[in-house]
């Protein structure tokens, strides 16, 4: 079998905001057999520009992603959010690509594409899964990072009451729409607090950086983490949390 070669989309926020999650993909895919590389051309996927009304701003950078990822057999971002909007709407800005067409979000990619739901992984921790509106309902990955999380040894798995009512992030949603998305928060907060939960995980940063910055507020204890730093941590490399 030919070794896949892959590209890593970081996203903004991860490559920003949380580049032990970018780390963590590539460790993880290479032990699953891929080829992964970094192209340093990459930039913003344009989502913030489309979703605020400026599409002929994201032209550009739809266009740009196109050429920047060209000549890969796949490639891989850890956000249902972004490869949301790489595949429903890139297309309707400068037409489709090989690039656009060979976009996977981590989980699915893992599944779908590589058949593995077993990576070896090892987080002995108790842990709650938050499902992202993109990755649920604009890419429906459905119960593959559920499916995934299960295979994880050590790991306690316990099901988030109400897991597919939004976290009140949305991007420039929670800046226009703060009491709303302040109210939303809440009710994420108490479902995950509910749940006894260590650690609560999901497929987006963004996601994860509104819910655990509030948790982190109420002083709570429960640590968000990325589902590829998750997958990722293993019994010789095990994940370790960061003050």
């Amino acid at each position: 079998m030919t070794t896949p070669r892959v590209a890593l989309f970081a996203t903004c926020l991860t490559d920003t905001l949380y580049p032990d999650t970018a780390k963590a993909v590539v460790r993880l895919l290479e032990r699953l057999g891929c080829e992964v590389d970094f192209p340093l051309g990459q930039t913003c996927c344009g989502q913030m520009h489309y979703n605020t009304g400026y599409h002929d701003e994201a032209a550009p950078l739809a266009r740009r992603y196109a050429e920047v990822f060209d000549g890969y057999d796949y490639v891989v971002a850890p956000s249902g959010s972004c490869v949301g909007m790489v595949r429903e709407f890139h297309p309707g800005l400068c037409g489709t690509s090989p690039a656009v067409e060979r976009t996977y979000e981590l989980s699915e990619f893992i599944v779908d594409i590589l058949g593995v739901t077993d990576v070896g992984a090892y987080f002995p921790h108790r842990v709650t899964y938050h499902p992202t509106c993109h990755s649920l309902r604009l890419l429906g990955v459905g119960d593959k990072p559920l499916r995934l999380l299960r295979e994880v040894k050590g790991l306690q798995l316990v099901e988030l009451p109400q897991a597919e009512q939004c976290c009140g992030f949305g991007g420039t949603f929670a800046l226009k729409n703060a009491e709303t998305s302040t109210a939303m928060l809440a009710d994420k907060m108490r479902c995950v607090q509910d749940t006894g939960a260590q650690v609560l995980t999901a497929g987006d940063n963004s996601c994860l950086m509104h819910i655990g910055g509030g948790l982190s507020r109420l002083r709570t204890g429960v640590r968000s983490v990325h589902l590829a730093e998750i997958l990722a941590s293993t019994e010789e490399q095990p994940w370790v949390a960061t003050p």
